[in-house]
């Protein structure tokens, strides 16, 4: 995996943005994910009818989660992005959760973040920063997706900036031991 984009840097320098590569923009019912074997974009799925990906969503290279992939981010834009499309972003914060598949639970967190370019969303700075509302409609959305594919999907928790950045830390250094 060390030639492949999951081993991009995982903050920009100078700015302290969050990396973050695009898979599936938002409006799609594809979800597309990043293979590391052939170092493509492929198609992994389709959403059901009427439903869409909220916003674009990606993953933060160099980190690894505690389901063994980079760590989720969900990115608030102005406009969609494209599949592979890197950004910088604004980490707001994180819904922390778990997921249940073939009997299994672990965690399975999804950050949340904005495009350091973007205009709409300049004022968040935070997941308070939210209305609440828009984050139920978030989590909604995580929790249909995957129970039409199988999953369960709980959130535990709603955390700010600074316990996302901790997550994007802690993701960093089970990314430098695991030796990918």
């Amino acid at each position: 995996m060390s030639s492949s984009l999951f081993s991009l840097p995982t903050w920009h320098q100078p700015s302290g943005h969050l990396h973050v590569l695009i898979e599936t923009p938002k409006g799609s019912r594809n979800k597309f994910a990043y293979d590391p074997e052939t170092q493509l974009i492929k198609l992994k799925g389709t959403l059901p009818e009427g439903s869409s990906f909220p916003y674009d969503f990606g993953f933060v290279p160099s980190t690894l989660g505690a389901d063994g992939d980079p760590l989720d981010v969900l990115v608030l834009m102005d406009a969609p992005a494209f599949a592979g499309c890197l950004l910088e972003a604004r980490l707001i914060g994180a819904i922390e959760a778990e997921q249940t598949e073939d009997g299994k639970t672990e965690r399975n967190d999804r950050l949340l973040a904005v495009s350091a370019s973007s205009r709409q969303h300049q004022h968040l700075h935070d997941t308070k920063d939210l209305p609440a509302q828009l984050l139920q409609e978030i989590e909604h959305f995580f929790h249909s997706y995957n129970e039409a594919a199988g999953r369960k999907f709980v959130p535990v928790r709603r955390a700010g900036a600074k316990r996302a950045r901790t997550l994007v830390e802690q993701a960093r250094e089970a990314f430098r031991k695991a030796d990918l």
